[in-house]
């Protein structure tokens, strides 16, 4: 199937698949996991090294640094859809790690967050270890509200996953993960409640070191993450990753990921 097809594909189920109505219980539920997901996890624009000074790319040929995120980030305008499949890794605690205590991580792919601050539509898979001990969930987020867990579909390790956002408008738009190994997905359509607008400057494929009880998380050794077809849509063509700003995580002055792109894939690797 060619890139083109597949994402009118993608489009096309983006667009059929419509979250339930809000009644006032699931609004409840909802309000009470809005308490438990800030106290538990948020993702957070790029930060720069040991600061909460946002990090702000500029389409510059070489790596970046930032304390949370690894991978790849697009500049330019008008990106609408991002997509990308990945094999969801083993998570293993790191190196002088204690087994006691949980290591996370979490690949995603989502629209604006740099260079465009006020919102990001994301979504994506955590993957944590505790001892030896894994666990995983699909989630998500229009940022600046909160993250929510997808409870209709489960995520194993080398399992393949497909995760994808359309923006429809600046202020709607899906987000849809896939579990190609299994046949199952999820969709959350997100058409009222927006907190921020889009300006569909940026597409990201990213690892990232999220934030747990107003902190980073201990981020977990996931090996390599490799985002294979990373497309997106601006303008109605469709672009690869090629050209896009690099940014590896760096953390009390080390150095624990590398990124790289090659032809359509955007590879990040743990390296601590």
């Amino acid at each position: 199937m060619s890139i083109f097809v597949r994402i009118l594909s993608i489009l096309l189920l983006a667009t059929i698949a419509n979250a339930a109505p809000f009644t006032a219980e699931r609004q409840a539920q909802h309000g009470s996991r809005r308490i438990a997901r800030l106290k538990s996890r948020a993702s957070n624009p790029p930060h720069k090294p040991g600061t909460n000074e946002i990090l702000r790319l500029n389409k510059t040929s070489k790596n970046e640094y930032s304390s949370n995120w690894a991978g790849a980030v697009l500049i330019g305008t008008d990106y609408t859809v991002v997509t990308a499949e990945f094999i969801v890794p083993t998570p293993q605690v790191p190196s002088g790690g204690v087994g006691n205590k949980q290591y996370c991580a979490s690949a995603w792919v989502g629209i604006d967050g740099d260079t465009c601050g006020t919102a990001i539509l994301q979504t994506g898979v955590d993957f944590c270890v505790q001892g030896s001990s894994a666990s995983y969930s699909a989630w998500y987020e229009w940022y600046p509200d909160y993250a929510y867990d997808f409870n209709d579909i489960s995520i194993l390790a080398g399992d393949l996953i497909r995760v994808t956002v359309d923006a429809t408008s600046k202020t709607s738009g899906t987000a849809t993960v896939d579990n190609i190994s299994t046949g199952r997905s999820a969709t959350h359509t997100f058409n009222s409640g927006i907190q921020g607008d889009l300006c569909e400057y940026n597409a990201k494929w990213i690892v990232e070191d999220f934030e747990s009880s107003n902190s980073l998380v201990p981020l977990a050794n996931f090996g390599t993450v490799t985002f294979y077809n990373s497309d997106a849509i601006s303008r109605k063509s469709i672009v690869g990753p090629s050209g896009a700003t690099l940014i590896d995580i760096k953390q009390d002055n080390m150095i624990l990921t590398a990124s790289s792109i090659d032809g359509n894939s955007v590879t990040v690797k743990y390296v601590a």
